[in-house]
């Protein structure tokens, strides 16, 4: 009898310890459902950080592709461009401090032929490109367009010509500025150098090309011819609008006034188109960017605060 008791006494015990130890994996599979809910939390957490670095790492991408232009934009050509090309190239290395633009005045045809042959990414002219020029490959965009005005010394008593007068005088058979309402002197004639595509434009324009006088003072640049005049009491010269200023005076040609508003409405003859001239498989992504910043509103305001005519 007292060996049965103690066969229950030790059954009792096992089932006691089996049913504490039933508790503790109920206890034991709480706590593991809880870690797996944190789990699952933390593995969110972490997918949506991984969303944000992605979407940093695409904004990052995107900032780098509009901040990325660096190099050198190279122009040459028009010294009647040259006030609108420093210019532009001036606020476009503001807004993209990693590219240079370099503008060498060395007249529209060099221009030209630097663009053709690699020397420089773009040419300007002030001028229609010659025939020639046109089978060269080349591609033009107009950026401004411009009045070639006529120039005399503000003493001159003379005020307007017509454009047969101007014709006649650069060709030489008007030579004392009596015959066209000024004092008894002598017209000093000023032209500018072979190559100029103002002195292209002006001669075509006025129709004397290879006729001028030859007692004609040539002058480099529209500076030259400007600051010569200003200097001579007899002159006269031509020179873009954009070096039209209060030492000299500009004449009405045909009765109409030498004006941007006159050029656009077609009333002033003597203008001329600005290009720029460029071979497609030169072309930079800077020099894109640059071309069209130029083109663009704010590029325009900048033609217009140098002189120049806007095309948009």
């Amino acid at each position: 009898m007292k060996k049965l008791k103690n066969v229950l006494m030790v059954a009792l015990i096992v089932l006691s310890i089996v049913a504490i130890a039933g508790c503790k994996n109920d206890d034991g599979n709480e706590t593991t459902n809880d870690n797996k809910e944190v789990n699952n939390s933390v593995d969110s957490n972490d997918d949506k950080n991984n969303d944000d670095n992605d979407k940093s790492d695409t904004d990052n991408s995107d900032n780098a592709q509009e901040d990325d232009l660096s190099g050198l934009v190279s122009v040459s050509g028009s010294t009647s461009v040259e006030k609108i090309g420093i210019a532009t190239a001036e606020e476009f290395m503001a807004l993209n401090p990693d590219v240079t633009v370099t503008y060498e005045s060395i007249g529209s045809s060099n221009g030209v032929k630097n663009a053709k042959d690699g020397v420089t990414i773009f040419g300007t002219a002030s001028r229609n490109l010659k025939t020639e020029e046109k089978n060269w490959g080349l591609t033009e965009t107009v950026i401004a367009h411009d009045g070639v005005a006529v120039i005399t010394h503000p003493s001159n008593s003379a005020n307007e010509l017509t454009k047969e007068q101007v014709q006649a005088i650069y060709k030489g058979e008007i030579t004392n500025w009596k015959d066209v309402g000024g004092e008894d002197e002598e017209i000093v004639v000023v032209s500018r150098e072979d190559g100029s595509g103002t002195r292209g434009a002006f001669e075509e324009i006025v129709e004397f090309e290879d006729s001028l006088t030859k007692d004609a003072i040539i002058a480099k640049g529209n500076g030259n011819v400007q600051t010569t005049v200003a200097k001579n009491e007899k002159a006269i010269g031509y020179v873009s609008f954009t070096y039209i200023n209060d030492t000299v005076k500009p004449f009405k040609i045909d009765g109409v006034e030498p004006t941007a508003e006159n050029v656009v409405n077609g009333d002033y003859s003597i203008s001329r188109p600005f290009l720029v001239i460029y071979k497609e498989e030169n072309m930079t992504k800077e020099s894109k960017a640059f071309l069209e910043f130029v083109l663009s509103d704010e590029g325009q305001m900048i033609v217009e605060e140098k002189g120049g005519i806007k095309v948009n």
